[in-house]
């Protein structure tokens, strides 16, 4: 038994032609892809964003309401790491940085092997003293991390010099390295397609017509704030991530390639997902975390080849979530399910569609909560989102580029009871300052939508006896996680 998972970073299903055939994105390694597996209507996020959804990857569990971005924590399970101790290699291929700084550094080591290829973003990368003079740039893109991509990007001539072929390459080489072994899980993680949008100009060749016809300034890295630009200008980012997207179809096809050259397909899992999704405009916005979890951000692409199943081209209803990645991927092996994982192996519903939940829950630390049964979207705020009550629970107290500061340290109220998860182990409590969501305007309201005759998210519901019914699935999914008492009060509800 083998596996081969692939991992995006802010992959938009509405962008790709498998869940829209009306979309101009130019993916057709995508179809591909959704001819040779099965295709997730349902697919969710629950914590959010990267590294949040690295540690469910890893865990199987919801982690947001306990904790905002940081590292895999001692008493964590990692997936990974128990394949590894039952005797399955796991090897990781990345360019993702964020793996590479304090608040992501305890992922990688969990893998029996591990490569990584630097450059995206703003990876503190190529050392150049006055480097390169950056772009007049939309949305007045400045200081270091602007600076230094653009001196990593002045290293990458060709296409060959970016992390995303490294990536893909060195994790077919050890696809190709094994293809004789038993009990082995590669995964090919790679940042693209998120911000910025560096493709080289053969992707941007696929969309001649709009980048002949644009005239205007460089614009491929959005801000998270509002929309701003003209019409002209949203377009023109829009058709920047879609080069990128397309360039990430053509590393996909690769996979694909060598998964029919060495006939795989007959021993071979294979997951290709995301962490979430991304807003290109719409709702007014860019980006993600700041607003709202809309549909564009919290409703993601998935599919899953299961050899043990057969089943191809066909489409699932089921509600699936990131944290179903660990417990899939255990038991395929063969290998025991901790007990805190609360995430569900979907063989079954790769199988027949088999229901894998009522609801999930999915949100950011400090933010709304969210609850969905694949039909309803329910964004729960809290009742004065100017006097939250939020705590940290940690015994690694870093953020995602550094460790929390004195001053936050100073506002440790002492030790928690342990969780249910937590091996009997205490943590750190941490109360949070003004959190910076409690700024942001729509992140405070209460939303309820029907994503079913509503996709665009445009028509809030209000309905009590649906409501009631969500707020339902909501406590019960909050008690699930074992959520801490004042993230029910923040809410307004009873635990």
């Amino acid at each position: 038994m083998k596996a081969i998972f692939v991992l995006f970073d802010s992959l938009n299903r509405h962008m790709l032609p498998p869940y829209n055939p009306q979309t101009w994105v130019h993916a057709p390694n995508f179809r591909r892809l959704a001819a040779r597996t099965v295709q997730f209507q349902r697919a969710y996020v629950c914590s959010m964003p990267c590294m949040p959804a690295r540690r469910e990857i890893h865990t199987g569990r919801p982690n947001f309401l306990h904790r905002s971005w940081g590292p895999l924590e001692p008493f964590d399970d990692s997936m990974p790491q128990i394949l590894k101790e039952a005797g399955v290699h796991t090897h990781l291929s990345t360019d993702h940085y964020h793996y590479f700084e304090d608040g992501g550094a305890t992922y990688h080591t969990k893998y029996s092997t591990w490569e990584f290829f630097r450059g995206q973003e703003g990876d503190p990368w190529m050392g150049v003293v006055d480097g390169p003079k950056a772009p007049d740039c939309i949305a007045a893109r400045k200081g270091q991390m602007w600076e230094q991509d653009w001196i990593n990007r002045s290293f990458m001539r060709y296409e060959w010099d970016q992390p995303q072929p490294k990536t893909f390459k060195a994790g077919i080489d050890y696809i190709r390295r094994n293809r004789d072994k038993d009990r082995w899980m590669v995964q090919i993680e790679t940042f693209d397609p998120h911000e910025p949008f560096f493709s080289q100009r053969k992707y941007k060749d696929l969309y001649a017509r709009h980048y002949d016809q644009y005239k205007g300034r460089h614009f491929d890295w959005p801000p998270y704030r509002k929309v701003e630009e003209t019409p002209e200008e949203i377009e023109h980012c829009r058709h920047e991530y879609a080069a990128l997207v397309s360039m990430c179809d053509a590393y996909l096809g690769e996979v694909l390639d060598v998964m029919d050259e060495l006939d795989l397909w007959k021993d071979t899992m294979l997951i290709v997902g995301t962490d979430h999704g991304f807003m290109l405009g719409e709702h007014e916005c860019w980006a993600k975390i700041w607003m709202p979890f809309y549909e564009e951000v919290a409703h993601v692409p998935l599919w899953i080849w299961d050899p043990r199943c057969g089943k191809r081209n066909e489409k699932r209803e089921a509600l699936v979530q990131t944290i179903d990645f660990a417990p899939t991927l255990l038991e395929y092996f063969g290998v025991a399910i901790p007990k805190d994982m609360t995430g569900k192996p979907l063989r079954d519903a790769i199988a027949s569609d088999k229901p894998v939940r009522q609801a999930g829950i999915f949100g950011i630390h400090g933010g709304q909560v969210n609850v969905t049964d694949g039909r309803y979207v329910y964004m729960r705020a809290a009742t004065d989102p100017q006097n939250q009550e939020i705590y940290e629970y940690t015994v690694m107290p870093t953020h995602m580029r550094g460790p929390f500061g004195v001053e936050e340290l100073h506002r440790t109220v002492g030790l928690a009871d342990p969780f249910s998860f937590t091996k009997g182990c205490k943590t750190m409590k941490i109360r949070c300052g003004r959190h910076w969501l409690t700024e942001r305007g729509d992140i405070g309201k209460t939303w309820l939508y029907d994503v079913q005759s509503d996709p665009q998210q445009q028509r809030p519901l209000n309905d009590p006896a649906i409501e009631k019914r969500m707020i339902e699935h909501l406590v019960r999914e909050m008690k699930a996680c074992d959520a801490p008492a004042e993230q029910f009060a923040r809410l307004g509800l009873t635990s």
